[in-house]
């Protein structure tokens, strides 16, 4: 959301919502400056599910009151909003509207038709308030976000694999090293035996002959 000071006075803001725990807004409050613009975050937590026909109740309420000259974002509170003879408190209404992230088709003109009270309610406050404010909700991020990480999944997948299937090689091939030296080592002390069984054979030979 940003909001946009087109007056010559500072403008103190407050933004509310019908749904605090579903949603994260930062800022909340503050001070505009003449002239100046503000940008405020708005977070959806995550849904378990999506709603049906993506039908949303949720609003925002941004409510804008002239501070004093030098005030700062400290020094807003609540007070400052309290409707009272004399005093000037802007209100502007938000209605929360899901978006898909690739929508079939454009709205049919008999929906626009069925909405055109609420989008009146709306250009009245937003002609009569101090600063305009515009508002964008991006439901599909998180989906864009989602297939951005698949890619970087697959391969991190197939690399574990492939080390999986490295280490199971190189522990056949430690295996048949180890049974080829206990087999070098089985040759080594019959070859020792054999020769000498001859020396031994020779000796006696020689023993016998002397």
């Amino acid at each position: 959301m940003q909001l946009t000071n087109k007056t010559d006075q500072c403008v103190a803001f407050k933004i509310k919502t019908t749904n605090p725990k579903k949603y994260s807004v930062r800022p909340n409050n503050g001070i505009i400056s003449p002239g100046t613009t503000c940008n405020v975050t708005i977070t959806m937590q995550a849904q378990k599910e999506i709603p049906p026909d993506y039908h949303c109740k949720d609003k925002f309420l941004v409510q804008s009151a002239v501070a004093e000259d030098g005030a700062t974002n400290r020094e807003v509170v609540s007070e400052m909003f309290n409707k009272a003879p004399g005093k000037v408190v802007e209100e502007f209404k938000l209605r929360v509207v899901y978006i898909p992230a690739n929508p079939p088709s454009p709205v049919p003109e008999e929906v626009e038709e069925e909405s055109s009270p609420t989008s009146s309610m709306l250009d009245e406050a937003q002609s009569s308030s101090m600063f305009d404010s515009a508002v964008k909700f991006q439901e599909g991020a998180s989906v864009e976000k989602t297939s951005e990480a698949l890619p970087l999944i697959a391969k991190l997948t197939q690399e574990k694999a492939d080390a999986i299937e490295q280490n199971q090689k190189l522990r056949q091939q430690l295996g048949l090293l180890r049974k080829e030296r206990a087999r070098v080592r089985r040759g080594y002390s019959v070859t020792f035996v054999v020769i000498v069984l001859m020396l031994g054979i020779l000796f006696g030979y020689l023993i016998k002959k002397m």
